[in-house]
């Protein structure tokens, strides 16, 4: 396993915080990363508590698995946190857990090393996988789609609005060879942006689309929401931390439908507590501390926000 920059956990003390840990409870942390929440919430279970653990990154479940050789009451699953009904399943774990947090997107680790291809800032292969070891690589992907997946993929899921000069220039580019490295492909989106963004690359916006599609974060994390719900006990919470506006929009209209209950016709003569709502909402969404945002920049973005089952 290769190592790389400190991991600094995001939110550390308000997620755990949120989670309202009972030493005796059962939790899940659906984002291993490097370990960060998981050990604050072990920190505070008793003997008879336990902690379920996820990731897709084999690299993640290597440093889980240390974690569990000094924790009993702590379990490892390599897989995704799409895959959470099959795992209630297998476990027994329907309406079992106290707690679920979900900490979305990339860590540290995987954006400084250079060989899991995530970062424009660090040349290397071409991957973005969560998991290398499964699906359809970035390089693989933008050598062969078609120009106008490429721009609909930039556009929808990186929010960038040159992505038609951008998917234009790549499939020019991927002509002449292969597109391999995350430098070379930086190098084609900053030349084919015309309007750089202050103190922000020109092929962020790009990147983190790709990304996003590669690993089907999106898709997955709705999935995931839905599945989470069957898990969780009466008076459970989910606290799901994210980074970008596409992912947070997801989770806060996931809570505010479950808070809401039932979608019935206007003109029906219903009860708030007729439309069997499942959620309620715990205080408004948390944003990191001008403290912990000057020690990790990569803070800035994040929003919590956390709701308790309630049915």
């Amino acid at each position: 396993m290769k190592q790389s920059a400190e991991h600094l956990t995001v939110l550390k003390t308000e997620a755990v915080a949120a989670l309202a840990v009972r030493s005796g409870g059962n939790y899940l942390d659906a984002t291993f990363g490097r370990g960060g929440h998981s050990k604050a919430i072990l920190e505070q279970l008793g003997d008879s508590g336990k902690l379920l653990v996820i990731d897709k990154d084999p690299e993640a479940i290597a440093v889980a698995e240390q974690f569990a050789d000094q924790h009993a009451n702590l379990k490892v699953i390599h897989g995704s946190f799409s895959e959470l009904a099959e795992i209630s399943q297998d476990l027994q774990l329907e309406g079992e857990l106290a707690g679920i947090l979900f900490d979305l997107g990339v860590s540290s680790p995987q954006l400084d090393d250079a060989s899991r291809g995530f970062s424009f800032m660090h040349d290397g292969p071409l991957d973005m996988r969560m998991n290398p070891e499964q699906g359809v690589s970035a390089r693989e992907w933008i050598n062969s789609a078609k120009e106008k997946e490429i721009a609909d993929v930039l556009y929808e899921f990186g929010e960038e609005r040159h992505s038609r000069r951008m998917a234009r220039r790549i499939v020019l580019e991927r002509q002449e060879s292969p597109i391999e490295t995350t430098g070379r492909l930086a190098e084609i989106i900053k030349e084919a942006n015309p309007a750089w963004e202050k103190d922000k690359h020109p092929a962020t916006r790009a990147f983190q689309g790709i990304r996003i599609f590669i690993n089907s974060e999106l898709d997955d994390l709705k999935i995931a929401l839905d599945q989470a719900m069957d898990m969780l006990a009466v008076g459970g919470r989910l606290v799901v931390i994210s980074f970008h506006s596409l992912e947070d929009r997801i989770v806060k209209k996931f809570i505010a439908m479950q808070t809401k209950g039932d979608n019935f016709p206007r003109d029906l003569p219903v009860s708030a507590d007729m439309l069997n709502p499942k959620l309620k909402m715990i205080g408004k969404a948390v944003k990191a501390s001008a403290n912990e945002v000057n020690g990790n920049p990569r803070a800035r973005s994040a929003v919590m926000r956390v709701a308790e089952k309630i049915a």
